[in-house]
């Protein structure tokens, strides 16, 4: 939580941090081919994300663990609940799209780690190291193409973590 306040107040105030991040994806963006990064990003399309999450659940479901699976699906619900209210208040531009807003933070990263971490704390925890691999190439994808700034990335980790923490907890202690 203290990392994503530090991230948002970097962006807000145009801080240090900011500017090295400006710095950082000028240098990252189209570094590997359009294709291959476009591959990554496009992890964290709603359309290739929920439909895991629903399966998973789905699959909780019939094992028996509703409890759980509502939580994901809530988790899931959290996602835009969180990160539109966030982009319309920071309002940051692209880095190819200076003209635009709403970029901060990126909600298609959100969107992947908040999806596929469900789905393997659903399924099964030895995924756990597929959603982190998933989760990573979405953000890192995002960056290379240029769709995002890192500390956009890093800030949908942050608020990632804390919408897995919630649920987790919540699912902890129903159970218990």
């Amino acid at each position: 939580m203290i990392a994503l306040a530090l991230v948002t107040w970097q962006v807000l105030a145009e801080g240090p941090l900011a500017r090295l991040d400006e710095r950082a994806s000028r240098a990252l963006v189209d570094t590997v081919p359009r294709g291959l990064s476009e591959l990554g990003a496009d992890l964290g399309n709603m359309t290739v994300a929920l439909p895991v999450l629903a399966c998973a659940m789905a699959y909780a479901v019939w094992r028996g663990r509703r409890v759980a699976a509502l939580y994901a699906g809530l988790a899931m619900a959290l996602v835009p609940l969180l990160v539109i209210p966030l982009k319309e208040w920071t309002a940051r531009p692209g880095p190819l799209e200076p003209w635009a807003a709403g970029y901060f933070p990126s909600g298609h990263t959100a969107t992947a780690m908040v999806a596929y971490f469900g789905a393997a704390f659903l399924v099964s925890n030895r995924l756990v190291p597929v959603a982190a691999v998933l989760t990573a190439v979405t953000g890192t994808g995002l960056i290379l193409r240029g769709y995002h700034w890192p500390l956009d990335v890093l800030a949908s980790l942050c608020l990632g973590l804390l919408i897995l923490a919630l649920s987790s907890t919540g699912t902890r202690r129903s159970s218990g």
